[in-house]
């Protein structure tokens, strides 16, 4: 027996006459704004400079730390593994989310809240319909998909399911990818001594000439170097930044579910947007 609700819904029929939902359709408003993050570009300069300080200030030279064999060991023995553990798809999208260390998706809590406030009052005063011209002001697709789903009369349950699924794909695809950061953090370091195990081969395979075993000695300490630094000051901060960032966004998307879910039981207005800013405690 079909849900009263559900004969409401505006659709397409098929061919064959079966019903199906129209979907809300991509905006362009569905980008999200991204702003340069000082913070993520001075660590990384006070990371890597506090090194080369530290080696000048001992004495050394900054070519000592150069080192074309000990990088190659290091970085391509990492990310090889790396992709041998990790599927293609996942590799690319992994890759890609590199760019949110610099430039994260931006994030406005208390614009949503705001934003979502009015359309309750406006639903309170006007009906459900009143949404219906609200959907250019959606900030991205879930939102737009949510209150398009209002507007076609699903009930809160169905709503919540289908934004549930949503955000549970959305924080799983991303923080999967966000893992190559966090696998090529844990091989690093046991590559680096792989190179250096490989500079001391070098080593035993020259003691009869002493003109060869310096550059086998700077393989071997270098590579650990490279192996140990890129991890601790590259891939792992990548990985744990990344998650962070993942983390604010499925927040966000559960800030907006609460507000529609809200919207769809016919809560006050004014509770609501106490509701809504709870999630801006602390």
């Amino acid at each position: 027996m079909a849900h009263p609700a559900e004969d409401a819904l505006p659709a397409d029929r098929s061919r064959g006459g079966v019903r199906r939902l129209a979907l809300a359709p991509r905006s362009s408003s569905a980008s999200p704004v991204h702003r340069v993050d000082i913070l993520s570009i001075f660590g990384l300069i006070l990371a890597v400079g506090a090194i080369v300080v530290g080696q000048w200030i001992e004495g050394g030279a900054f070519g000592s730390l150069v080192h074309a064999a000990a990088f190659m060991i290091v970085v391509g023995g990492t990310l090889g593994a790396v992709m041998l553990q990790t599927p293609r798809a996942t590799f690319t999208k992994g890759l890609s989310l590199v760019q949110w260390i610099f430039t994260p998706p931006s994030i406005d809590d208390a614009a949503a809240i705001e934003r979502i406030a009015d359309w309750a009052r406006a639903v309170r005063k006007e009906g459900i319909l009143a949404l219906e011209n609200r959907l250019p002001e959606c900030p991205d697709n879930y939102t737009r998909n949510g209150v398009q789903m209002l507007v076609d009369g699903f009930e809160p349950e169905k709503i919540k399911l289908a934004m549930d699924t949503e955000i549970e794909a959305f924080e799983s695809r991303h923080k999967t990818a966000a893992r190559i950061w966090e696998a090529a953090g844990g091989y690093a370091p046991t590559v680096g001594i792989l190179g250096a195990v490989l500079g001391l081969i070098h080593v035993m395979e020259n003691l009869t000439d002493p003109s060869r075993l310096g550059s086998g000695i700077a393989v071997a300490f270098v590579a650990t170097i490279y192996g140990v630094a890129s991890a601790n000051l590259i891939f792992l901060p990548v990985a744990g930044k990344l998650k962070a960032l993942i983390n604010a966004q499925v927040v966000h998307r559960e800030l907006v579910q609460d507000g529609i879910l809200g919207i769809a039981n016919g809560d006050n207005p004014r509770l609501i947007e106490i509701r809504l800013q709870g999630y801006l405690a602390g």
